[in-house]
């Protein structure tokens, strides 16, 4: 739907300093300042996939910033989107879902310094993100190379585990790492813009793995093949998923791009709500070269990745094959 609604926006004007716009469905555009500094900015807010307000604050305002982190930059300020229906919602609660954002953003070391509110009928939460990186050291997501080796940062099944919350069937120890996975900043993506084996780099949200893996094939012109038994998946997410939990956005993910996807032989039911589930705040997905993976397993390692792993790679080709 989002492909259909964007077909009809008119071409952008050629602006030199332009580095990275909506050309390649990436995570933040990008626009030079001088020959050391570029602007990456991005926005992103949602409804709440928790109940508790702080929580919720504190995964959209960590999700929005994961893009500025996506393209190598490093966040500078941000500004905040609320929309309070204040006819059904206590004060209480929107204060504790800014707090939420401020929580995050303070651990950044970055400012909330404005934003906008309205009127709504539910709550909504996010920010419009600022970083900074240098103009060389973009990454973006159409920049792989045939052979490059395919690095996943976080475990899938946040979405899943957030459909058996709203039915009240998400026990307390998989909230709890729910919530570990949504609010962890992405902050190895400052790092991988210094690494030159890094070809590509974006992270995993909305249109699940596949989706954003996508993005990155068509982009670069490649095929991708994924090893199932490598993806790394969250322990809180499997007996879920097994049990027939599944978000409508996975099914809607997989009816927009599953002809480009070849699964394996036999049921694969398991893995295609995996493979499709969107994520809030998801891992970042890495193109490097063989020869960097164990440098940069080493780096999302050194700040606290503890499921990152080489789920695939790169070649000549199109589309997707899962094994």
């Amino acid at each position: 739907m989002l492909s259909e609604i964007l077909s009809k926006t008119p071409a952008a004007l050629p602006f030199k300093d332009l580095l990275v716009g909506t050309e390649s469905a990436d995570d933040a555009a990008v626009y030079r300042i001088n020959d050391t500094q570029a602007i990456v900015a991005t926005t992103d807010f949602f409804m709440p996939i928790v109940d508790d307000p702080y929580d919720f604050g504190r995964i959209a305002a960590t999700n929005a910033i994961s893009d500025v982190y996506a393209m190598g930059g490093k966040p500078f300020m941000a500004l905040a989107l609320l929309g309070f229906p204040s006819a059904t919602m206590p004060v209480e609660a929107a204060q504790q879902i800014v707090a939420g954002g401020h929580a995050v953003c303070a651990e950044v070391g970055i400012p909330i310094a404005g934003g906008h509110s309205i009127d709504t009928t539910e709550p909504i939460y996010g920010l419009v993100a600022l970083g900074l990186v240098h103009p060389d050291k973009v990454k973006r997501n159409d920049r792989a190379k045939a052979g490059d080796v395919l690095i996943l940062g976080k475990g899938l099944g946040v979405g899943i585990m957030s459909a058996a919350m709203k039915k009240g069937e998400l026990r307390p120890k998989a909230y709890a790492q729910m919530l570990e996975a949504t609010t962890r900043l992405n902050t190895p993506g400052i790092a991988l813009s210094e690494m030159a084996g890094v070809h590509a780099l974006t992270d995993v949200t909305g249109f699940g793995l596949l989706g954003h893996l996508l993005e990155i094939c068509r982009g670069s012109g490649l095929a991708a093949e994924i090893e199932w038994s490598k993806v790394p998946v969250l322990s809180g997410a499997k007996h879920l998923v097994e049990a027939g939990f599944v978000t409508g956005a996975s099914e809607r993910n997989w009816a927009s791009y599953g002809t480009h996807v070849t699964m394996p032989a036999g049921d694969t039911t398991i893995q295609r709500k995996m493979l499709t589930d969107p994520q809030t705040s998801g891992g970042l997905l890495v193109a490097c070269t063989p020869d960097s993976a164990d440098e940069v397993l080493a780096l999302f390692k050194r700040e606290g990745f503890a499921h990152a792993a080489v789920i695939g790679r790169l070649a000549a080709g199109a589309g997707i094959q899962v094994k």
